[in-house]
C-alpha cells in the first residue's frame, strides 16, 4: 500500500516541472522493485493497476501517465531476467518496449489529440531518428535499472527482510 501510495504521489507531482513528465513515472515504477522482492510478482502488478487507475483522476500531466505506462516494466523485469540467453532475453526486451513505444505513439494521437505530424519534428527521418535514440535511452535505463536492483537486494533487501520477517 505504501508504495501504491508513494507513486501515486509521484505521479501527481508530475505537473510540477517539465522534466517531471519522464523522471517522475521512471522513479515511480522503480517503486515497484521492493516490491517484487519482497511480496512478489503479482503484487507488484496490483501496485501497478491501482497506481495505474489513480493516476487517471490525480495525475495532472497526461502524456506523463502514459509514461507510466512503461512503468510495469520493473516488474516485468524479473520475467524477462528468467531468459538465460543473453541475445534473447535482450531481444525480448526491445520488443516489450518497441510494442509499448508503437502503443504510446497510438495513445497520444489518438486518446490526446496530439497530431502526428508532430513526431516527423526533425523531418521525414525524425520518427525513426527518435525510435532509435529511444531505444539507446531504454537500454541505459535497463542497465541503470539492473544497478539498482543489485544494490538494493545486496544493501536494503536484509534489512526489509528482518522487519517484513519479524527476525
Amino acid at each position: 500500500g505504501m508504495m501504491a501510495a508513494l507513486s501515486t504521489v509521484l505521479l501527481f507531482l508530475t505537473g510540477a516541472a517539465p522534466v517531471a513528465t519522464l523522471a517522475l513515472p521512471a522513479i515511480a515504477g522503480c517503486l515497484l522493485i521492493p516490491v517484487v522482492v519482497e511480496v512478489g510478482l503479482p503484487w507488484a502488478f496490483g501496485v501497478y493497476g491501482v497506481c495505474s487507475v489513480l493516476g487517471v483522476f490525480l495525475a495532472p500531466d497526461r502524456q506523463a501517465l502514459l509514461f507510466y505506462s512503461a512503468g510495469h516494466y520493473p516488474a516485468l523485469f524479473a520475467v524477462l531476467g528468467r531468459i538465460r540467453a543473453k541475445a534473447l532475453r535482450y531481444a525480448a526486451k526491445l520488443l516489450v518496449f518497441n510494442a509499448a513505444m508503437a502503443l504510446e505513439v497510438l495513445l497520444s494521437v489518438y486518446l490526446l489529440g496530439i497530431p502526428f505530424e508532430s513526431f516527423a519534428i526533425l523531418g521525414p527521418l525524425g520518427p525513426a531518428l527518435l525510435a532509435v535514440l529511444a531505444n539507446v535511452v531504454f537500454i541505459v535505463f535497463d542497465r541503470a535499472l539492473e544497478g539498482l536492483i543489485v544494490q538494493y537486494l545486496h544493501r536494503l533487501h536484509p534489512r526489509m527482510a528482518k522487519i517484513l520477517r519479524g527476525k
